[in-house]
């Protein structure tokens, strides 16, 4: 309950000018309004968000409305965004920043215009210091701080760390203490799983789920249950539990060999003194009356030696029992759902389901000679010795040995784990109860690791060679990896914090990566000075390069859409023309047309209208001559059936444009449907979009040369029937991450797909090629996949890169190759939310085998993170742009780059060619004119014409049609139909060795779709088919 305090407030209106008419109308309304103490704090900065706890949309939206709304769900933050956004939390997120120019919160609240709600990625905030909140559970990558007003200036934020906290309760469980890990076991044994967005609230829910009287977190990410801390785990200092949980920054979630453990509320908790027990829940009370006979079905089974090489009973010691007899301990295993019990030494039970250590019965039973605690004439066992009793006859392990047999890889030792809190390999699975080496081992090469390491019995971690090195790991003694596996006691499988390492040694190698050096690596090299961040690029037929951005990227004011002229790149005043746009093409779709004029088009959009939004432009003028067309839109007009915001685009076989799935607004409801342009009939709805939402947006689409639609989002794929787009053929899952299946390629979790080259007769079925991504919680991938349709049971292969990768671009290269640029390390698509730039290029080779398709290339030192493009140019470079993360850290980039391909440092001469006839019938016999003559081999590739957008690349598709030559007389046969080459417009080069000649723009297929002829209305050129 809130205090009634009395804290000073805003004694008038906060006016703020805007962009809006009338913009003396447009203000912040006094906290005095609000019957409490909310307070205008300023115009804040939103890094995708910079308060997220709550949020509501309303095409009433007030600011009183959302201040309401936050003061009713207990958070002392309210912000109001974009017209009709409402976002709540508990603090703020790094980089949330106020705005020098309040005016920037200029956008009229949808259910009052005169006050002003936020704008794009623009918070107008109020703060109610009295409310500290309810208890946040942040699912963000980012780090957040508390801010809070500052006494002297109610219009700022003063920045303050919140450290982390050790909370005392969680739901029903009680704060335990820091504990150590157990001898040889987790101390916490019986579930668990990892997460990169772990909160103790999160594990408290598993376990809790599970039935445990313990959890405990552990090294941020890892959740552990069991009903007893395990022998050997000891209470550590406080203070060493000293990481933040990694999904919620202000709560310790454990640390290295550390484990903040919560016990259920009520739990009566013994202690003893015995070198061998542990802490735990009472399991059978000392004392109390012995059994009178055997479980069903158990019989005795001898007198066994406890050692020499250890216990051989190791998996679970009751509490020392005063009364104790075989009868009794017999119970207590078979109650605890174990199959054999051993008595030692008047007082000690031991259960198992196994004997293990090369444990071996005795002949001599006077060694089990010590009576028991409870009937003096029964012998449980001795002084290192075992009175065993079992149901059936028990299994016996031999004393287990590192294990250094395993097909194809080589045991390295028993290396460190966790040195500078820092895990040797990275990515880690669990197989409780039944991991052997092979099984960890095999699952590591299955996704191309040549690295695999086993921990703590049940733990399996996979990487590379190297990564050991880089890690600071040593070797220690073998004899410190003294755990045996879970699933095969004969064989150890590392140690507390020490990892049993192995190597892949095969003839073959997992991978292959390639080294080039000097200009075989390529080269990055500025190319201009920009104007503008672009979220979307496109190159026109007239070889101009549309640039277009969200609004409020660039400066107040931009106009959202520039056109470089690359002929003019010297001069920087005639290099870029400003163009317009009416609405905002924030994540939208966009395609180069088939029609005469190549027209490109972009469709959907941030909100409101731009959801609806269908705009075209019809591209002019020359090298050195400018343009005087723009882009057209009137949404009164001309828009979407459905508001669409990260929807896909098409060019179908019929020539009709087909528009696929998104969201109806930022960060909101899906739009789980297709509808087609021109229109034909309602939006067609689709389940398997609204089931896998959000994480389907911008999926990938291609026409298959069999007739159908194939159509790749998150880690699914299927095809599609081009008719009645019914599904005829549902693919298998994609692979993800080694241990994460639900780690996918689709924004948000962004990687790129291209469609391999396609040959003369074009027989061999279509290849699809995958590369990079991420799991929901943030771990980029580090590896590639290839399917292939239309094969009868296509399958995924996968193929290792040498780093991670999300926000993956991909560029397809006139000779066939592929180049792989931008993106970062960790993290998914979004503001604020990937780090650790990706800097390097890499080249993606088909022609060579699976596993050494790939050569790490020139680095750039440019970060480009979200919203970064790389197309490629009709001069064979790669134009590399964009970046706009609004993290705090990283620029929003206008540095436009070239990475130039070693195809284009040869020392052959470059080719050169011209062509007469640009417009092309399927199957044409089309002549052109070589510069000179060949003194190598002639081929011609057709790459389509691309629309590039959050490294989706829309029309993209790779030919190499029949070419012949007499001299310098040559030609080129066009594709046969129209499902091999969808009709549009493809960039025409001519190689030579490889080498490829300055290309053209021309069209295959002409205009099947009539789209020259569209739309109507007299605010639209329609330029003809």
């Amino acid at each position: 309950m809130r205090t009634s305090l009395n804290y000073p407030l805003l004694s008038s209106l906060v006016l703020l000018a805007s962009a809006y008419p009338s913009p003396s109308e447009l203000s912040v309304l006094a906290a005095t309004q609000f019957n409490g103490p909310w307070q205008y704090s300023g115009c804040f900065v939103d890094v995708g968000r910079t308060i997220d706890a709550a949020s509501t949309t309303s095409d009433g939206m007030t600011l009183g409305k959302c201040i309401e709304f936050c003061e009713r769900k207990g958070f002392p933050y309210a912000g109001a965004e974009n017209h009709d956004e409402c976002y709540c939390g508990t603090s703020l997120a790094i980089g949330a920043n106020e705005v020098e120019d309040a005016r920037e919160c200029s956008a009229g609240c949808s259910g009052n215009s005169t006050e002003a709600c936020g704008g794009l990625s623009r918070l107008t905030l109020f703060f109610n210091p009295y409310n500290t909140g309810p208890k946040q559970k942040s699912n963000n990558i980012n780090m957040q701080h508390i801010i809070q007003p500052t006494p002297t200036h109610l219009g700022a934020i003063a920045a303050r760390a919140a450290a982390p906290s050790q909370p005392s309760t969680i739901a029903n469980y009680n704060w335990y203490g820091c504990q150590t890990e157990a001898t040889n076991i987790r101390a916490l044994s019986l579930f668990t799983y990892a997460d990169d967005a772990m909160t103790l609230d999160s594990c408290q829910t598993f376990c809790s789920g599970k039935g445990t009287t313990y959890f405990g977190v552990e090294y941020a990410r890892e959740c552990y249950c069991g009903d007893k801390l395990e022998t050997g785990s000891a209470e550590a200092p406080a203070s060493d539990c000293n990481m933040a949980c990694a999904g919620e920054a202000s709560e310790y979630c454990g640390g290295s060999d550390r484990l903040s453990v919560y016990v259920k509320n009520g739990t009566d908790i013994v202690t003893t003194t015995s070198a061998t027990s542990t802490a735990g829940p009472t399991s059978s009370s000392p004392g109390t009356p012995a059994a009178t006979g055997f479980p069903d079905g158990w019989t005795e089974q001898g007198c066994w030696e406890d050692g020499p090489n250890g216990r051989i009973m190791p998996t679970y010691q009751a509490p020392d029992d005063p009364e104790l007899t075989p009868q009794k301990c017999a119970q207590v295993c078979d109650t605890n759902n174990y199959t054999i019990s051993g008595t030692e030494y008047y007082t000690q039970c031991f259960c198992s389901d196994a004997i293990y250590n090369g444990g071996v019965e005795g002949n001599d039973t006077t060694l089990c000679s010590t009576p028991c605690g409870g009937d003096s004439s029964a012998m449980c066992g001795g002084s290192g010795y075992l009175s065993i009793v079992s149901k059936g006859t028990p299994p016996v392990y031999t004393a287990p040995t590192p294990c250094t047999d395993v097909k194809n890889w080589t045991y390295q030792g028993c290396y460190q784990d966790n040195v500078d809190n820092k895990r040797t390999l990275f990515w880690q699975l669990m197989f409780p109860g039944t991991m052997t080496p092979e099984q960890c081992l095999s699952t590591c090469a299955s996704f191309g690791y040549a690295a695999a390491g086993l921990e703590y019995g049940d733990e399996c971690y996979c990487g590379d060679p190297p990564d050991v090195d880089a890690s600071g790991a040593t070797a220690q003694p073998d004899s410190d990896c003294n755990v045996v596996c879970a699933g095969d006691a004969s064989v150890y499988c590392g140690g507390g914090a020490l990892l049993s390492i192995y190597y892949w040694s095969a003839e073959d190698p997992l991978y292959v990566f390639s080294y080039p050096e000097g200009n075989d690596a390529g080269t990055y090299s500025n190319l201009v000075g920009g104007v503008v961040t672009p979220l979307m690029t496109m190159q026109s037929i007239t070889g101009k390069v549309t640039f277009l951005e969200k609004w409020g990227t660039g400066a107040a004011n931009s106009s959202g859409a520039y056109e470089l002229d690359l002929s003019q790149v010297d001069d920087f005043d005639t290099a870029w023309r400003t163009m317009h746009l009416k609405t905002d093409v924030f994540c939208s779709a966009g395609l180069v047309l088939p029609d005469k004029a190549a027209r490109q088009l972009t469709v959907g959009g941030w909100s409101l209208d731009s959801t609806y939004g269908v705009r075209l432009y019809a591209p002019d003028g020359s090298d050195g001559v400018p343009g005087t067309n723009d882009w057209e839109e009137n949404v009164n007009e001309l828009k979407l059936q459905k508001g669409r915001w990260y929807p896909s685009a098409m060019l179908m076989a019929n020539g009709s444009i087909l528009v696929v799935g998104g969201e109806i607004g930022s960060n909101d409801k899906p739009e789980p449907s297709l509808e087609l342009l021109p229109q034909v009939g309602p939006a067609l709805y689709m389940d398997w979009l609204e089931r896998t939402d959000p994480n389907n947006l911008y999926p990938y689409l291609a026409v298959l040369p069999s007739g159908g639609i194939f159509v790749a989002y998150w880690n699914e794929a299927r095809i599609l029937d081009e008719v009645t787009f019914e599904t005829i053929k549902t693919l298998p899952n994609m692979p993800g991450a080694v241990n994460d299946d639900l780690g996918g390629r689709t924004y948000p979790l962004e990687g790129t797909a291209v469609l391999l080259p396609q040959f003369a007769p074009y027989t061999d079925p279509l290849g699809i090629l995958i590369c990079g991504g991420s799991t929901t919680g943030g771990s980029a991938l580090d590896n590639c996949v290839t399917t292939f349709p239309d094969e009868d049971e296509p399958t995924w292969t996968l193929e290792r890169m040498p780093s991670k990768r999300v926000l993956t671009c991909m560029a397809p290269l006139p000779d066939g190759t592929y180049l792989i640029a931008n993106g970062a390390h960790q993290g998914v698509a979004g503001f604020g939310l990937a780090d650790d730039p990706n800097f390097n290029a890499l080249l993606y080779d088909p022609f060579q085998p699976i596993g050494s398709r790939i050569s790490v290339m020139a680095n750039t030192t440019v970060a480009r993170l979200y919203h970064s493009e790389a197309i490629t140019l009709l001069d064979g470079r790669v134009l590399i742009t964009g970046s706009d993360p609004e993290d705090g850290k990283h620029p929003q980039e206008i540095r436009v780059e070239v990475f130039t391909p070693p195809y284009l440092f040869s020392d052959k001469p470059r080719p050169s060619f011209t062509v007469e006839n640009k417009d092309w019938n399927y199957g044409d016999t089309v002549t052109f004119e070589l510069g000179a003559d060949p003194v190598g081999k002639i081929e011609v590739s057709l790459l389509g014409a691309v629309s590039s957008t959050h490294g989706n690349s829309m029309g993209g598709r790779t030919l190499f049609p029949e070419v012949s030559c007499s001299g310098t007389t040559c030609t080129v046969t066009a594709p046969p139909r129209v499902h091999v080459a969808p009709a549009g417009w493809y960039q025409m080069f001519v190689l030579e060795d490889s080498i490829p000649a300055v290309g053209t723009f021309v069209r295959i297929g002409g205009d099947p779709g009539q789209l020259g002829n569209w739309p109507p209305g007299d605010d639209f050129t329609r330029p003809g088919m």
